[in-house]
């Protein structure tokens, strides 16, 4: 017995010294063996969901979300944190659609315009954050506020489409420009929708522009003490105003983007963007275990999002459910996530 048992030992302290690693790994790719998972479901109980139309569909569909991510995630690099971009992509779709419909812009002109916009909004949330002081919470709240009631205000809140009848009764009859309608609806080689290659090159620009450039180490820098940022000699204000200013902008981009798709200005695009946005960017916490902003991980997060969404649809789960099926599912990914590997205090 003693024998078997000096024996055991080697394997029981083998097994302890590997729990570490195990946890440690299975901490690291916990998203992906998720996702994973959620294929595996989908596509046995609904073997359609594996198919390559419906796979482009999920991009296409994450595609906004993912855009507007990335900017609330840039935002969160320098320790703020942007609640107005589903504001600004909604009163985007409006404005690409007013300008199209009522003052007669072409596609050129219009998308000019509309980022125009979104950076004019960005610079304005920089200026009461930087400048006046106003917590960024606040602030970019406060914006959320002022654009979803603003955007109403132009037609009395109602959607936009050729034959408007404006509030002073004109009649609006401009039209949608077909090379705009084409940036939501034209395929690549007939399989890629262009919104997911625009997410993709967004993806690209910003993961190289946080990761590989000095502007991104600073970025990070001044999120993790502003003060000693400063202190160093890092141009503190001036990195925050372009954070937020981006984030605007892709913000308006995927308002082109919405609008183009749906050609018409519904004034209740952009409801949910929000939100969904939100938790990509922080599911892009728990990926690869970064444990701090990343562009790479809240693209994963919007696919994570994405395809949880299209596999309750197509399973005929009602829609007053998908939001408490998507919220349990994202709490649970998370908690397992951040909780593996801690030990109690």
């Amino acid at each position: 017995m003693a024998a078997l048992t000096n024996a055991d030992r080697p394997r029981r302290a083998d097994a302890r010294a590997l729990a570490p690693a195990v946890s440690a790994i299975t901490r690291r790719y916990a998203v992906f063996l998720l996702l994973a998972v959620l294929v595996v479901v989908f596509s046995t109980a609904e073997p359609a969901f594996l198919g390559l139309n419906n796979f482009m569909s999920v991009l296409q569909a994450v595609s906004v979300v993912a855009i507007l991510a990335v900017g609330v995630t840039i935002s969160m690099a320098v320790g703020g944190f942007d609640l107005s971009v589903g504001a600004i992509a909604a009163s985007s779709v409006v404005a690409a659609s007013y300008a199209m419909v009522v003052w007669r812009f072409n596609a050129a002109e219009t998308v000019a315009v509309v980022l125009a916009f979104g950076l004019a909004v960005g610079l304005a949330n920089a200026f009461l954050i930087v400048v006046v002081g106003v917590p960024d919470l606040l602030a970019t709240l406060a914006m959320n506020f002022l654009l979803t009631g603003l955007q109403l205000i132009p037609t009395a809140g109602r959607s936009i489409a050729t034959g408007l009848i404006l509030p002073s009764g004109v009649s609006a009859n401009g039209v949608f420009d077909p090379n705009f309608l084409a940036i939501g609806r034209r395929r690549l080689f007939d399989v890629a929708p262009l919104p997911v290659l625009a997410m993709l090159v967004v993806a690209v620009i910003a993961f190289v522009l946080t990761e590989r450039t000095r502007i991104g180490r600073l970025f990070f820098a001044v999120g993790g003490n502003e003060i000693a940022a400063r202190l160093a000699g890092a141009p503190t204000a001036r990195l925050k105003v372009l954070a937020y200013a981006i984030s605007a902008t892709l913000a308006a981009f995927g308002g082109v983007i919405v609008a183009a798709r749906v050609g018409r200005g519904d004034v209740s695009s952009g409801a949910s963007l929000l939100l969904d946005a939100v938790a990509a960017s922080l599911i892009g916490f728990a990926v690869l275990a970064a444990r701090r902003p990343n562009v790479f991980g809240a693209v994963v997060g919007a696919i994570f999002v994405g395809v949880l969404l299209n596999g309750l649809t197509m399973l005929n789960v009602p829609y007053y459910t998908q939001d408490f099926v998507k919220g349990a599912v994202l709490v649970g990914a998370l908690g397992l996530t951040c909780g593996l590997g801690r030990r109690p205090a």
